[in-house]
């Protein structure tokens, strides 16, 4: 079996992540397994294994022929038989398809709707899901959209898993006071909600100041970011939100972390939540996607509504004032990620799946 993952850039963020944690699984278990970055590269290109065959396409425009076809003589030079794109890059094996029909391609889903919002977009999508062999989809959700919206019918549900290992790089040191640490691993996108989280960090300002929240992820500097840092500023919260952008040190930045938190209004299945669990980290997370079949409330964290941050603040301050409620959180939820999330279980359900069709 010959499988070549491909994703649009290899900044931080969780279809990156997860098309690098195919390639890399994959290495060990078929015959030729490859990763393609069709128009950036960034930090995770340090995380692809050496056992995976990597290519860098430099895609210039959405139609760019001579990175279609350029792809097109990797694939007939290394016998690949699926393209696996991630998200949005289904367009580039689209193009690849046209040009060189035997290959066969499963898309991989992480958000559905929310990366195709216009109706140009969803009308391209459509046409492209025609050639579709297949669909992997990260939670059920999405699973129900695509089989009314898009015209391939041989659709999977597979979870996202983790095989998350400490890198040795200690590149970041969290503001704050330690053992006050509350952290967010979302890129800076409205799907992230960010602005709920300043509502919930308005509040706790207030009751617990010497407590502060620590903001991971891509900063695209767009309309959406420069709100944020101008609620931050409006507000006061100077010394209780800081933002760092991306970073390539998961492990060390969750050790220095006492509580994990997302306040997302829309989700697939949240790569982070996984290094949380992992990890040990106690959660407070917002009730979408694929998370509510993660989270059992008050068992291995706290769920809440994703529009209730009087709540949301409750909880946080729960885990503030209960030690012991945070490691009992923090030991389920790793025993839950272990469990359904780990590589081999996924892998090995994914393989299945693949020799079906």
């Amino acid at each position: 079996m010959r499988i070549l993952q491909i994703i649009d850039s290899l900044e931080i963020g969780g279809a990156e992540r997860m098309a690098i944690n195919y390639a890399n699984a994959l290495s060990k278990k078929i015959d030729f397994s490859a990763l393609v970055s069709t128009r950036k590269e960034g930090n995770l290109k340090s995380e692809i294994d050496s056992k995976v065959n990597y290519l860098f396409l430099e895609k210039k425009s959405a139609i760019d022929l001579i990175a279609v076809f350029k792809l097109k003589a990797y694939c007939k030079k290394n016998k690949i038989e699926f393209l696996q794109p991630h998200s949005t890059s289904y367009f580039t094996a689209f193009l690849v398809k046209l040009v060189y029909p035997k290959i066969q391609i499963i898309w991989h889903d992480h958000n559905g709707l929310s990366e195709f919002t216009g109706t140009k977009n969803n009308f391209i999508l459509k046409i492209a899901s025609c050639f579709f062999k297949a669909i992997i989809v990260v939670n059920y959700q999405l699973k129900d959209w695509a089989s009314k919206e898009l015209y391939c019918k041989q659709i999977f549900y597979l979870p996202n898993f983790t095989n998350y290992e400490n890198n040795g790089k200690l590149e970041t040191q969290l503001l704050g006071k330690d053992l006050k640490r509350i952290l967010c691993l979302a890129n800076l996108r409205h799907q992230k909600n960010h602005f709920f989280l300043l509502k919930v960090a308005q509040k706790l300002k207030v009751s617990h100041p010497d407590w502060s929240f620590h903001l991971v992820g891509k900063d695209f500097e767009d309309e959406y970011s420069k709100q944020i840092f101008e609620l931050i500023k409006i507000n006061g919260l100077e010394k209780n939100v800081f933002v760092y952008g991306s970073r390539n040190d998961s492990f060390n930045i969750i050790s220095q972390s006492d509580i994990a938190i997302l306040t997302s209004k829309s989700e697939g299945l949240p790569v982070a939540l996984l290094e949380y669990g992992f990890h040990k980290m106690p959660v407070v997370i917002t009730s979408v996607g694929q998370i509510p079949l993660i989270i059992n409330d008050n068992i291995n964290g706290f769920i809440v509504s994703p529009d209730d941050d009087e709540l949301f603040y409750n909880k946080l301050i729960t885990l503030i004032e209960n030690p012991a409620l945070r490691i009992s959180f923090g030991e389920e939820l790793q025993k839950t990620i272990i469990e359904n999330h780990s590589e081999s279980s996924v892998i090995v359900k994914y393989l299945d799946c693949i020799k079906k069709l």
